[in-house]
């Protein structure tokens, strides 16, 4: 089924706004191999760092039974998350496992591209569909600075980006957080190395995700802002969503030369159109990424319950939901006395 046939069904469950579920973003795992700024800053998150030990992560069959469920329930997109997933060992068995669920209509990853170039053909054999492909630099000294690692530079990342198009991922969605300051100055950088390419770049806003990263307001880069700068070189025009409830505002280059992909989560919220649940590697949903409690699918996988409690379960977890934090953010970091934040690399972004 094409993408934008997809988000039709309307006999999925919906939260307190009306909002269904079509979207289940699953972290495989916690660890990841880099230590970028915006996330994992290293000054928090030490090489020493104790992730989640492997007894504690979710099962693939466990992994399975859940996002059946969530299938069943309206999403028919699941995204495989971290953390970085492909430390995740044998994780090809997985997508073969998630791939023989019925219903669903697209399978994709998200991943950092460090382990791309020898594992992307597997990959794609095992049945995904789709990647994205963190990058936020092609300048090597900004790229180690944000990533807080002095090896492995952006020509590693893009061996990797080359492995996955020759494995037939067409195309790669290459995903920018975007920091005043940090790796602004290289946007159009960014712009001319992918023209042509078949890619779509996606500049992403710097966001308050987690507790740790230190976010400032004056450090986010509107979406607008980076349309501005990039039309002072090359005309751009609008394209129309491919789905109702897109995350990213689509443009083009008036040349046709390349796709750019927007996420304005701070300068222009798309809660009322967020129909996202996301999964921790140790089992506890999530219904929001700002979510500070999530709920614990495991010990229900673990006391037995049956797959029709399951799907209750999940579903009255969603009923539930009335998440709004990007709408509401500065009343919600007025709140001193709000609980943390569930952290990104928990949960994938």
């Amino acid at each position: 089924m094409e993408m934008n046939d997809m988000q039709n069904n309307d006999n999925s469950v919906r939260d307190t706004l009306q909002r269904p579920v079509r979207d289940l973003r699953i972290s495989v795992i916690d660890a990841c191999n880099f230590r970028c700024s915006y996330c994992m800053p290293i000054e928090k998150y030490p090489d020493y760092y104790e992730f989640m030990r492997k007894g504690d992560r979710l099962s693939f069959e466990e992994i399975t039974r859940i996002a059946r469920q969530f299938v069943a329930l309206g999403a028919v997109k699941i995204r495989l998350t971290g953390g970085e997933p492909l430390l995740r060992k044998n994780l090809p068995e997985l997508i073969c496992q998630l791939r023989e669920i019925e219903g669903l209509e697209d399978l994709n990853l998200t991943t950092n591209g460090y382990w791309l170039a020898e594992q992307a053909t597997a990959l794609r054999q095992a049945g995904l569909d789709r990647l994205n492909l963190s990058l936020d630099s092609l300048d090597d000294a900004v790229f180690r600075r944000i990533t807080g690692r002095s090896k492995g530079g952006v020509e590693r990342i893009l061996d990797g980006l080359r492995a996955a198009h020759e494995a037939g991922f067409e195309p790669i969605k290459v995903n920018v957080v975007v920091q005043r300051g940090v790796n602004d100055e290289g946007l159009l950088d960014m712009v001319e190395f992918f023209r042509n390419t078949g890619h779509i770049l996606r500049f992403i806003e710097y966001m308050d995700v987690g507790n740790l990263n230190e976010w400032e307001q004056d450090e986010v880069v509107p979406y607008q802002e980076i349309v501005d700068r990039i039309a002072q070189v090359h005309p751009i025009e609008a394209v129309p969503p491919n789905y109702a409830g897109e995350v990213a505002r689509r443009f083009r280059l008036a040349d046709g030369s390349a796709e750019l992909g927007f996420v304005s989560s701070v300068s222009k919220p798309f809660c009322g159109d967020c129909h996202r649940a996301r999964l921790s590697a140790d089992g506890k949903l999530y219904t929001c990424l700002f979510a500070s409690k999530g709920h614990d699918l495991r010990q229900l996988l673990q006391d037995g319950a049956t797959d029709d409690e399951l799907h209750t379960a999940i579903a009255g977890i969603w009923q539930a939901r009335d998440d709004r934090y990007s709408e509401l953010r500065a009343k919600h970091r007025a709140d001193t006395d709000a609980d943390p934040k569930v952290e990104m690399f928990a949960i994938g972004g």
